[in-house]
């Protein structure tokens, strides 16, 4: 890995969504059908016999059903939810590698929330997408409860190459309360990205209702694979990061049953904890301060998304913006087009010579020119191969 080297401009990208927003792609994708699939092997085979062997372009996308018909609790269910087998090709009996999360943390809501609720506005718009050539799918769903106001769940699937489970809890604006961040990623099955947070809505820790940091301490001191250091290269730590987050890079797999899941449990259920023993303001002013700092946390996630461009090439640009600003982070404020964008610039060895890949993160779109010193000819713009964009991924999480 020595051979490659990041350099991202100063605004700080998030590492905790898809690292891999820099392929431009041509392929045609598929969006889920308009009935549900009960399986996700029915679901594949009505996508390929959807897909035209003639696209080679972005199809218009086909949103789902309007879920207000189904039952109250089809959400939970919906696109053959929890999935058990991968779109994608995999070489492990447990292909999904993060899918006992997702079932564990669906079952602890259903148990411990008080009147949960499915959103099934936000399901409807944005619950699942695939590229069936590409062999990827997302699927999302989102919940409130008494306790949050937002619950939103995400798991992408792309075989070996890739799998995520993304998952933010908003508390109720009743509780100025730090919001609770997951971000669980897998390329390859060889390198590993793990974050889990109480993302503070202060630098002060002293301005919410209730300290935590004291509670999460003994908790992470527990798991010495989760104590790792972010990069200020890449990070603004005193924007919605505790000092007790647990943060991981690692290698090897059995970190993520040792000592990731058993942490992210115990984060989950302690952020419970903490808003139950929280005593809820009625004071709507209050609460418009607490949703200001949603909003402010929101955009600020939303701006930083680098995921945008995966989305974009998988699933097409209209769809991708619209995910991450009205489904992801849903309070943000949407700037102008090309207002506020960013480029990665990626030096990778794809010849004998350097050379060197800009890519945005926003249109994912890519260019790519020789530093050799023999020659300043330049290259068409060319997706980088997948291989390449697992090594940025892996580069850019171990700066």
């Amino acid at each position: 890995m020595n051979n490659y080297h990041l350099h991202l401009s100063p605004m700080k990208v998030l590492l905790f969504v898809l690292p891999l927003a820099l392929l431009r792609s041509t392929d045609a994708f598929t969006s889920r059908p308009s009935s549900f699939a009960t399986t996700t092997t029915a679901t594949t085979a009505t996508a390929n016999t959807q897909s035209s062997s003639t696209h080679s372009s972005h199809s218009l996308l086909q949103r789902p059903r309007s879920l207000s018909l189904m039952s109250h609790h089809a959400p939970e269910s919906a696109h053959g939810m929890p999935w058990k087998t991968t779109i994608g090709q995999s070489d492990h009996p447990d292909p999904l590698l993060y899918m006992p999360f997702w079932e564990w943390q669906m079952e602890y809501m259903k148990s411990e929330l008080t009147n949960l609720e499915p959103d099934l506005t936000a399901l409807s718009d944005f619950g699942y997408q695939e590229n069936t050539q590409k062999k990827a799918r997302i699927v999302s769903q989102c919940y409130k409860s008494q306790e949050y106001r937002k619950i939103r769940m995400t798991y992408y699937d792309a075989g070996d190459n890739t799998q995520v489970f993304n998952s933010v809890w908003y508390p109720d604006p009743k509780y100025n309360l730090p919001i609770l961040g997951i971000d669980l990623l897998a390329f390859n099955r060889k390198k590993y990205l793990a974050i889990v947070d109480f993302q503070p809505l202060y630098s002060n820790e002293e301005e919410h209702a209730q300290t935590f940091s004291h509670r999460l301490a003994p908790i992470k001191s527990q798991y010495n694979s989760l104590k790792g250091q972010m990069s200020s290269k890449f990070y603004d730590e005193t924007q919605f990061f505790s000092k007790q987050m647990l943060f991981a890079r690692f290698e090897e797999e059995k970190v993520v049953h040792k000592d990731l899941f058993p942490a992210f449990k115990r984060y989950v259920m302690m952020h419970n904890r903490l808003v139950k023993e929280t005593r809820p303001v009625q004071d709507p002013t209050e609460h418009e301060k607490v949703l200001n700092r949603h909003r402010a946390y929101d955009t600020y996630s939303a701006e930083r998304d680098p995921a945008t461009g995966l989305f974009a090439a998988m699933f097409g640009k209209e769809w991708a913006d619209d995910y991450v600003f009205d489904f992801l982070f849903s309070m943000s404020e949407r700037k102008q087009e090309g207002e506020g964008e960013e480029e990665m610039v990626v030096v990778m060895p794809v010849s004998n010579h350097g050379a060197s890949v800009t890519v945005n993160n926003r249109s994912g779109a890519s260019s790519s020119s020789s530093s050799s010193s023999s020659s300043s000819s330049t290259t068409p713009p060319t997706p980088l191969s997948s291989q390449q964009r697992m090594t940025v991924a892996s580069v850019g999480a171990r700066q």
